[in-house]
């Protein structure tokens, strides 16, 4: 329900959720960049989605691939200014639609919730990545 709610909300921005988690994870992460396989490893997804994703947000201007200083078979993904600028507008959308959904939790129980939901998704995460990798 918060993913359509939160898909609601930013659907004038022409950006998904899952661009926002993409924009996020590369804003966290080393200025230089990261690689298509550690962007993949941090949205706990699989390598073509990410590839998908990555061309479309490259195409949209949000997001650059430069060559990798190493290793020659991979790029560095960056955030661009345009990128940049798309996701401060996301995360104030997404920060505004947390404090509306959280007002049916006691203010007093919220960060406790909080931490309890990012265990949760940290269990998720893991549970995922022990799962079996689907054959071809």
């Amino acid at each position: 329900g918060l993913n359509q709610a939160f898909r609601r909300r930013i659907a004038g921005t022409g950006a998904t959720p899952d661009q926002f988690t993409a924009l996020r994870c590369l804003t966290e992460a080393d200025p230089k960049g990261i690689t298509q396989g550690e962007l993949t490893k941090l949205m706990s997804s699989d390598p073509n989605t990410i590839a998908s994703l990555v061309e479309r947000m490259e195409a949209a201007g949000w997001i650059e691939r430069l060559p990798h200083e190493k290793d020659r078979r991979a790029y560095r993904i960056r955030v661009k200014p345009d990128g940049k600028r798309l996701y401060k507008q996301l995360r104030e959308l997404a920060i505004s639609l947390q404090a509306s959904v959280l007002t049916v939790v006691p203010e007093r129980e919220r960060e406790a919730f909080l931490t309890q939901l990012a265990a949760v998704a940290d269990a998720c995460r893991e549970a995922a990545e022990q799962a079996p990798k689907r054959k071809n």
